[in-house]
């Protein structure tokens, strides 16, 4: 398979880069600096320089045309204020979206955040709160799409302990954390598992081998 993944340098994308390339899929990794790319080519992947915050659905349609899938792991990242929440975890996501249809890539994953489907509760800090209501709404966005053959990934908080390959994966899974190591492989589960489509699924550490828990999600 030919995998095209934006926010290619993010700590989830890495992961999943490596793991492609070391079963022999072909990976590309979209990133907005140049000097991001020897990461990339670290990881196995090959490095795609384009600014999603600035590109037009034609470039980057350009660089998804022969993929099998997409997955959108941008991020504005932290240390970003309100306004990139909204261009990078809403309109990159969106703009991702379109350049997939337009490519002709029907298989797309998105990794979203737990808890982007509701009203930020009082007190939240502003800055969080636009970042709900930006995944929420490009998670809307693509959902809205008869085009796509969608996944939305909603994990828990994230850590860097090492995976444990155990997880708890659903609809709704109640809070809790999970390893950035655990996101990856069950997005690679989920690049393996065309029964997922159309479902929108939270994921936190649990006591479910990976595939396990992706094989009973699509047959449910």
């Amino acid at each position: 398979m030919r995998i095209v993944i934006a926010g290619g340098h993010g700590q989830i994308a890495l992961r999943l880069e490596r793991l492609l390339a070391a079963r022999g899929d072909e990976v590309a990794g979209v990133v907005r600096r140049p000097e991001q790319a020897g990461d990339l080519l670290a990881a196995g992947a090959e490095p795609v320089v384009c600014d999603l915050e600035s590109a037009s659905v034609a470039d980057v349609a350009r660089h998804l045309e022969g993929a099998d899938a997409a997955v959108f792991a941008a991020g504005a990242g932290p240390g970003s204020g309100a306004a990139r929440k909204d261009t990078v975890d809403r309109a990159a996501a969106v703009l991702f979206a379109d350049a997939a249809e337009a490519a002709g890539v029907r298989r797309l994953l998105v990794v979203s955040a737990m808890g982007a489907d509701r009203e930020p509760p009082a007190g939240t800090d502003p800055v969080f709160a636009a970042y709900l209501r930006a995944k929420g709404a490009a998670d809307a966005d693509v959902r809205s799409r008869p085009g796509l053959d969608w996944t939305v990934l909603r994990p828990g908080r994230l850590t860097d302990e090492p995976g444990t390959g155990l997880v708890a994966l659903g609809e709704a899974t109640g809070r809790g954390e999970v390893t950035r190591d655990d996101v990856a492989a069950v997005l690679l589960a989920l690049l393996d598992e065309p029964r997922t489509a159309g479902r929108t699924l939270e994921l936190i550490g649990g006591d479910v081998p990976v595939d396990a828990a992706v094989r009973a999600v699509a047959a449910g």
